[in-house]
């Protein structure tokens, strides 16, 4: 799943470096050692790439740069700019924003709607029952937590009263979800619930009707097939819906053993 890209025009490297300045991730490089002529040159130059301070949560940049500049991020960027992040009103009750969890090289990808009280208070998702019916479900299929698997929301904050995220709050989210894909790479991906499912396909779905079968997600080109199944908390509320969980489970192990067969 190697990928290449054409090199940016100046104009536009100009233009990322500006954005990328502006969340204090500036200068791109670093010099190995300076010689005594660099040295002369050093204080001009030092002005010049100066990096300016540290502004993670991005408030100064909007729109479309906003999203260039996530897309831009690794995995140490992406978690300062995810703790920050100050994009929609989830950040002015939560104790602390949750990222995601788990194998950051995973083949497998489980993505949830958004973190609860406990995931709040703890900063990993999927913990307290719902975190242990998810837990049982993996073991069910020889995975566990943390090996092969990486777990992350479609929103990062805590929506107060555990209420459904507005397609808003998706929205201003989607650029690090889609980050961590392109930084994952994942063969699988698993939604967990309806809003994991729409943020992921960007379109209405209904789980008891798209659950069975496998649609597709495109990141960085490269297709990935997606498994929207239902939620453990749906689960723990529906017990009925578990034999259905199950056959989904059962789904996606036979995908990922396909998928790792074509390799």
């Amino acid at each position: 799943m190697n990928k290449t890209s054409p090199s940016p025009l100046p104009s536009a490297a100009l233009r990322r470096a500006a954005v990328l300045r502006e969340m204090g991730l500036a200068p791109l490089w670093r010099l190995r050692q300076q010689t005594a002529q660099s040295t002369a040159v050093a204080p001009a130059a030092a002005a010049a790439v100066a990096p300016a301070p540290v502004n993670p949560s991005l408030t100064t940049v909007t729109g479309d740069e906003r999203v260039a500049a996530i897309a831009c991020m690794d995995w140490t960027q992406l978690r300062a700019s995810v703790a920050a992040c100050r994009a929609c009103d989830l950040c002015q009750e939560r104790k602390q924003a949750v990222l995601g969890v788990g194998d950051e090289q995973a083949d497998w990808l489980f993505v949830g709607e958004g973190p609860g009280a406990e995931e709040d208070r703890r900063g990993e998702p999927f913990v307290g029952q719902s975190g242990k019916l998810l837990d049982a479900m993996l073991a069910a299929i020889g995975l566990q937590r943390g090996r092969d698997v990486y777990i992350a929301n479609a929103v990062k904050c805590r929506p107060a009263q555990n209420r459904t995220p507005t397609a808003e709050e998706m929205a201003a989210c989607r650029p690090y979800l889609e980050r961590q894909i392109a930084l994952l790479q994942p063969k699988l991906i698993v939604a967990l619930g309806r809003p994991a499912a729409q943020t992921l396909l960007q379109q209405e779905v209904k789980v008891s009707a798209a659950r069975g079968r496998l649609a597709e997600l495109t990141s960085s080109g490269v297709s990935i097939p997606l498994l929207a199944t239902y939620h453990p908390d749906d689960l723990l509320r529906n017990l009925t819906d578990k034999a259905r969980a199950w056959e989904d489970l059962c789904l996606a192990r036979r995908t990922m053993a396909g998928l790792k067969k074509t390799d």
